[in-house]
């Protein structure tokens, strides 16, 4: 019996897993084993973490894998072994024939005093429950100080003034913060007007060029020695590679991703493949798949059919993906769709909103039907189109 194994429960991770199972499906062969290992037991919907309501957004891994026949394996990666091809976990030792590394991405935390003790975050389920937890129990009359004006900063500081209020906070404040002289930067010229509009005209106060020199119970002091006062602190400033990447000895971009090939084998490791927020994958001349479950999904999907290309001797595809949209949003505002690298803006308001709850609640979730050719069919190996605009 061969084994592949995947690392990683997330978007690229699972399917990975479930591509994996499919052409081995397709190929009718048996003899091939397929374990995913992941840190708990749940495929987190991660995007969603911003939401009020994050019941619905993980799902167990089980309900996926099981009708598939793939095992789940729950433990934290500590080591590799690339020359015997093993996988530590602790004290134990698992055996692969191929390998794929899908273990995602993490929030950056810098040294910043006070930052692990006193500031929530939206990284994990878990944090993102906690901060749930934490806003239910304040008195009214609170400050929420969100630090970070990138996607997910925004998305969150958008939906905070209505979800206080909806907690009975009716005086509650929202401040967003970044240290750039302007929220969404990243977003480019075409869409940052736009984002500035919507918190702006939901409450949302904006502070901009600022620097953090150390958070405490009752907020923050910047690096000018002024203070922001604030009841709750949530940090979402930066992703970089997850930890496990730092394992590789291959280089790594400024993200500390690993690169991978158009088939997804990582470039300078023999039966290693790499998927999701942990890898860069060339698209095109210019660019590179970027830290998105847009990008995640279809590397996983490639690197599940090819790892079994690998493994058998047989053909391989390469992801060729030639769109990149992007679909913010921006609470009771709606939300914003762009297309192209340039991000022009194509929708606003409503009807993006509708978009993008589509995207959220419908379009990124495997089948939860336990069926076994709707799961298997769900990972072919193919590009989805662009998300329509409503």
């Amino acid at each position: 019996m061969k084994n592949i194994v995947v690392i990683g429960g997330g978007f690229a991770g699972l399917w990975s897993a479930l591509g994996a199972a499919r052409r081995l499906d397709e190929e009718g062969e048996t003899d091939i084993h397929v374990t995913l290992v992941n840190r708990d037991e749940w495929h987190a919907i991660r995007v969603r973490l911003y939401e009020p309501d994050i019941s619905g957004a993980r799902v167990p891994l089980a309900e996926v894998l099981e009708p598939a026949g793939i095992e789940l394996v729950v433990g934290e990666v500590t080591g590799f072994d690339f020359d015997a091809r093993t996988i530590a976990l602790g004290d134990k030792t698992l055996p692969y024939d191929r390998l794929v590394i899908a273990a995602g991405s993490r929030l950056n935390r810098p040294d910043i005093p006070g930052l692990d003790e006193h500031a929530f975050s939206i990284d994990t389920w878990n944090d993102a429950n906690a901060l749930n937890n934490h806003l239910k129990a304040l008195p009214d009359n609170q400050t929420v100080l969100i630090i970070g004006g990138g996607l997910t900063g925004v998305e969150l500081a958008c939906e905070m003034p209505a979800r206080l209020r909806d907690l009975g906070l009716s005086d509650g404040r929202v401040i967003l913060a970044d240290r750039h002289d302007t929220i969404g930067s990243n977003m480019g010229p075409h869409a940052v007007p736009v984002i500035e509009d919507a918190p702006s005209e939901l409450g949302v106060e904006i502070r901009l060029g600022i620097g953090i020199a150390s958070i405490d119970v009752g907020g923050v002091t910047l690096d000018d020695g002024s203070r922001i006062d604030a009841t709750t602190v949530v940090w979402s400033a930066g992703m970089s590679a997850g930890p496990i990447a730092a394992m590789v000895p291959v280089a790594h971009d400024n993200f500390g991703r690993i690169p991978v090939d158009r088939n997804m084998g990582v470039v300078g490791l023999d039966n290693v493949y790499g998927a999701g927020d942990i890898a860069a994958a060339p698209l095109n001349a210019d660019h590179d798949t970027v830290m998105s479950r847009q990008h995640a999904r279809p590397m996983g999907r490639f690197a599940g059919h090819n790892v079994v290309g690998d493994l058998l001797g047989l053909h391989m595809l390469e992801m060729d993906i030639n769109y990149y949209v992007t679909c913010l949003d921006l609470g009771p505002w709606g939300a914003l769709y762009t297309e192209g690298w340039d991000r022009q803006v194509s929708a606003g308001g409503p009807s993006a909103k509708q978009t993008k709850m589509t995207i959220n609640r419908e379009r990124i979730y495997p089948p939860r039907n336990g069926d076994r050719r709707d799961i298997l069919d769900a990972a072919s190996p193919h590009v989805q189109m662009a998300p329509s605009r409503q």
